[in-house]
């Protein structure tokens, strides 16, 4: 909005939403010529309170709007943008996403920016851009295989190249900065270039079969409007050719694809596969990059200069000048919905991104989740499927071992042991997963049965034994030095019970001590760069066996895994969470997936003490689209999610019966509100009632008609928040994927 002159006596203002935990934004002054400069979706300078804060302008007030001169305005501190950071369809995603997650408008920004630009940084960050001084090195770093590899890849590149794309290429900066120590390259900082890079193939895409050929034509017929797909594949089916010939169409036209994936651990693979097929600016946005880099990929994406974006679930906010496709791979994946603080999901945002910004939608997955399922059943989105495995590849053989009857060795039914004895003996890759990290899930004295438990959750402390021996809480993170005796009966026998992956992996290396056991899991990646080597050395021909956690089972393109095994299936079948056995499907199919990929026939063992457990057997004797039709139908008799909206509120505190109190007073003032047209569960205790010292109550809304819930609970949330005790915590969460 510009005005000509200055009028007198008029006071300009916009419009900040500011990052604190209120779900306004707040009126601010400025002068006659910062309002002609201001825009829309700029970041500015503020004083909220007694903080310094930085925020960004949603309006531009008119300067006769009305004003109530009671109201004395505080002046904006400094305009930080001269343009618009966040456009304005991205402004209308996120005030959407505010409203329909019911968080502050000012946080919910916050989170779509990137850390440095949060802090008040300036926009523009100089590229770092590394040129090879001593093209005749090779003797100076005879020793270290990176810097040689390094070394190779600048010498292709005499004129310099940018950091950004060294490190796509696999060239880590600590690498670089160890061969300029030495004198053989120099880091130079210029002006970034935000010019698109023309976009070409680098290799003929491969001839699809009739199932993926129906897919591509369908998707690229809706390329200029929104619609949205679920691309439904059998695991290694060819989910992912299908997205780069859709790509290739969308990026011929000048335009933007977004590529969301659940995990970091992901995106090796994928940007492997996306460099191989477009020659083009890749930007890659996940929490693995440090804060400089995150900014560069985020100013690639939202100046247009990046064709492929691929990130993470937050990468769904980006801003993206031309944007025309966006792809949720593996769309089932938990890791899609923020469990702390702005609880959204992405799936949901990317739907609504893609209705404002009319384009397509493609959500793929082998096992589909039963809400997008619900979505196809309702026609709000097409369901395409691919029933074919890629090349000669055979969908594996699930077997199911009843643990009650076996003989066992480390708690390794003795059937499956010899199995993967054959497959290793073949040169052939074993996949043994098991998602509990650490070495035992129990530390137990044998004289009294004293547990060691957490002192702070209602949760034994899992033994662990790297990189020294120490019990470990995996709920409030505290960490106790293993006793050497039972505080309770002095007695100094004390076992460890059950099994973690560590516990496995030293099984497993004394049962197979000729062979490679490659452990997967939090403890094993936590390092940066530790997951790539891992992942390099999986890929490698070699006979191994890879043991992890829920890492493993995402997606991964084994070639030379043959088997696969489950040792606890159990865990999932006995949750009081109604989705448990959902995923503990979607689990047994995922890991299925990583076996027979490549030419040789694959096969799956279920280690559980219910071999006739129903969903067992829906499994091995049909497949997860039966499962999922079963479920649907339990779950519209049950009247649960999909069939109808749940919002869940978590209270903790100090003391349990203020939380009860506190949430059965509002309990009864929503019912009387809402005209009992919403039903409330609770208040319970959570499933694990105390966690850090503190006690959880949850309380579960229901209706059947979103808007009426969505309606009942703004005013009511509100004051509950006003109302709540200055030591309580409370959390609201829209379509609740989790009960814990």
């Amino acid at each position: 909005m510009q005005v000509s002159a200055p009028a007198p006596n008029t006071v300009y203002r916009v419009r900040v939403a500011v990052p604190v935990y209120l779900y306004d934004c707040f009126d601010y002054s400025l002068s006659f010529e910062q309002y002609q400069q201001a825009q829309i979706g700029a970041r500015v300078a503020i004083s909220f309170g007694r903080q310094n804060l930085i925020g960004v302008i949603t309006d531009k007030l008119a300067p006769d709007a009305p004003l109530d001169p009671s109201i004395k305005l505080k002046a904006i501190t400094e305009l930080l943008d001269d343009q618009a950071i966040l456009d304005g369809k991205v402004l209308s995603l996120l005030t959407w996403a505010s409203q329909y997650y019911q968080f502050p408008i000012g946080e919910v920004i916050q989170s779509a920016l990137p850390a440095l630009l949060r802090q008040g940084k300036p926009y523009n960050l100089l590229a770092r851009t590394w040129k090879l001084l001593d093209d005749d090195a090779e003797s100076k770093i005879k020793r270290s295989e990176r810097q040689q590899e390094a070394y190779k890849v600048l010498k292709l590149h005499p004129s310099g190249t940018a950091e950004n794309l060294l490190n796509l290429a696999g060239v880590e900066t600590a690498t670089l900065k160890a061969l300029e120590k030495k004198g053989i390259c120099e880091c130079v900082l210029d002006a970034q270039d935000f010019s698109p890079m023309p976009v070409s193939m680098a290799q003929m895409p491969l001839t699809a079969n009739p199932d993926q050929k129906k897919a591509i034509e369908s998707i690229l017929k809706a390329r200029k409007k929104y619609q949205a797909f679920l691309l439904d594949g059998l695991t290694g089916s060819g989910k992912t050719e299908v997205y780069l010939q859709v790509m290739q169409d969308v990026l011929k036209q000048g335009k933007q694809v977004l590529v969301l994936v659940p995990e970091i651990g992901l995106t090796p693979q994928t940007i492997s596969r996306f460099q191989s097929r477009f020659h083009c600016n890749i930007a890659l946005l996940h929490s693995g990059l440090n804060d400089s880099k995150r900014l560069q990929a985020w100013q690639a994406a939202q100046t247009g200069k990046a064709s492929i974006i691929l990130g993470t679930r937050s990468a769904i906010f980006t801003p993206l000048p031309n944007l025309g496709l966006i792809v949720l791979d593996e769309e089932h994946d938990l890791s899609f919905k923020q469990q702390e603080g702005f609880r959204y999901h992405a799936r949901d945002i990317a739907l609504y991104r893609g209705h404002l910004e009319q384009c397509p939608v493609v959500l793929g997955s082998a096992t589909p989740s039963i809400d997008s399922y619900a979505l196809v059943q309702n026609g709000k989105m097409s369901c395409l499927e691919l029933n074919q495995r890629a090349g000669s590849a055979l969908m594996p053989k699930i077997h199911i071992l009843d643990l009650k009857v076996a003989q066992k060795q480390h708690g390794i039914s003795q059937m499956l042991l010899e199995e993967m004895k054959k497959r290793l003996d073949k040169k052939e890759q074993v996949l043994v997963f098991l998602n509990r990290r650490g070495y035992a899930p129990v530390l137990i004295c044998e004289s009294c049965a004293w547990q060691a438990k957490c002192p702070h959750c209602d949760a034994n402390f899992t033994v662990h034994r790297t990189p020294y021996q120490h019990l470990h809480c995996h709920h409030c993170g505290t960490i106790h030095r293993m006793p050497s005796h039972c505080p309770q009966c002095s007695h100094t026998e004390l076992k460890s019970i059950g099994m973690g992956t560590a516990k496995v992996e030293d099984s497993l290396n004394e049962l197979f001590p000729d062979y490679d056991v490659i452990r997967v899991d939090r403890d094993s990646t936590s390092r940066v760069g530790s997951w790539q080597k891992i992942y390099d050395k999986i890929q490698k021909s070699e006979p191994a066996i890879l043991l992890g956690t829920q890492m493993l089972a995402k997606g991964h393109h084994f070639p030379y895994v043959t088997l696969g095994a489950i040792l606890d299936i159990d865990s999932g079948l006995l949750s009081v969470d109604f989705r448990a056995t959902e995923r503990t499907a979607q689990l047994v199919v995922q890991v299925a997936g990583r076996a027979g990929r490549g030419e040789r026939k694959g096969d799956v063992y279920l280690q559980t003490l219910r071999p006739e457990h129903p969903l067992l057997n829906t499994l091995v004797q049909e497949d997860y689209r039966q499962f999922a039709k079963q479920t649907l139908k339990e779950r519209q008799a049950a009247l649960m999610p999909p069939f109808r909206y749940a919002a869940l509120i978590r209270c903790e505190s100090k003391d349990q019966k203020l939380n009860t109190d506190f949430l059965q007073q509002h309990a009864q003032l929503l019912r009387q509100n809402s005209e009992h047209s919403v039903d409330i569960w609770g208040p319970i205790p959570a499933p694990m009632e105390r966690k850090a010292g503190r006690y959880q109550s949850h309380m579960v809304l229901l209706s059947a008609d979103r808007a009426r819930l969505h309606f009942y609970i703004r005013h009511w949330w509100l004051n509950m928040l006003h109302q709540k005790p200055s030591t309580m915590k409370l959390s609201l969460d829209i379509d609740p994927q989790e009960l814990s």
